[in-house]
């Protein structure tokens, strides 16, 4: 028999949607000290800076705006939290085209962060986590939403630091929301118990199928760093990069997540 998958963890909708407001509030006053050097400088990809800098706001702004339309139709969300990670390697094409178009059309970057933070907070309620709203993905829970935009901003957040060397705060509800989302993710994608990745102080999780541990030291562990676990589920760093220089160890036959990674496109 297959492992049986664990029940999806839960995610306080009002510590969510706080924890996004302080992640944004922390890169608007990032961005807003950039020159218009640093600003033209390469960001991410084939993105500069100031695109970065204005795809950003586009994490809090689709909420926003699926807040505006009505309720989608249909008992249930057609995507899960756990499904997201997977469902978010297609309309690249789409998003850069829109980032651009955003860049290029809004250059006061510190009043398009203030409308976005203005309208998601007036928009999104903290007591309506049940309510659908329509993801680009498909529909989504609001509080299921709200935990994928800590990833969005978490994971720029670094594109932003890594681009400029601003040393960006990260909001501890955020970080951890985040790390959780991309180790259950993990799970989900391998389930078993024959390797535990601990990925301190936020997350353990047991996957991969194989002999399964119950008590004492697991025969199979991989452990790292909440940053760095970020980067290797969104293929900003590869998995023999890491091992190389230290950033995560792994003992045990079993415990390769080369296979597995990255869990988003």
């Amino acid at each position: 028999m297959p492992p049986a998958k664990k029940r999806p963890r839960a995610y306080d909708v009002t510590r969510t949607r706080t924890a996004v407001l302080a992640q944004f509030a922390h890169v608007r006053d990032a961005v807003r000290g950039l020159t218009a050097e640093q600003l033209a400088q390469p960001g991410l990809g084939e993105w500069t800076v100031r695109e970065l800098a204005a795809h950003l706001t586009m994490a809090l702004e689709r909420v926003s705006r699926a807040m505006e339309l009505p309720a989608p139709g249909g008992p249930r969300p057609e995507v899960s939290l756990l499904e997201w990670p997977f469902s978010t390697a297609g309309g690249s094409a789409a998003v850069a085209g829109h980032t651009r178009e955003l860049a290029e059309g809004r250059p006061d970057l510190d009043a398009l962060y203030e409308e976005t933070a203005d309208r998601f907070t007036a928009l999104v309620p903290a007591d309506a986590g049940d309510r659908l709203v329509t993801a680009r993905s498909g529909t989504m829970r609001l509080g299921d939403f709200l935990v994928t935009r800590t990833v969005e901003l978490v994971v720029h957040t670094d594109d932003l630091h890594r681009a400029t060397g601003l040393d960006i705060p990260y909001d501890r509800q955020a970080l951890a929301a985040c790390t959780r989302l991309l180790a259950d993710a993990l799970a989900d994608r391998a389930p078993g118990g024959s390797v535990e990745v601990r990925v301190p102080p936020f997350a353990v999780v047991q996957c991969i199928g194989g002999p399964k541990h119950t008590r004492g030291t697991p025969p199979n562990v991989v452990e790292t760093d909440p940053l760095t676990w970020i980067r290797l589920a969104t293929g900003r760093l590869r998995w023999a990069e890491a091992l190389e220089a230290a950033q995560v160890s792994a003992s045990g036959e079993r415990a390769d997540l080369a296979p597995l990674l990255p869990l988003m496109g």
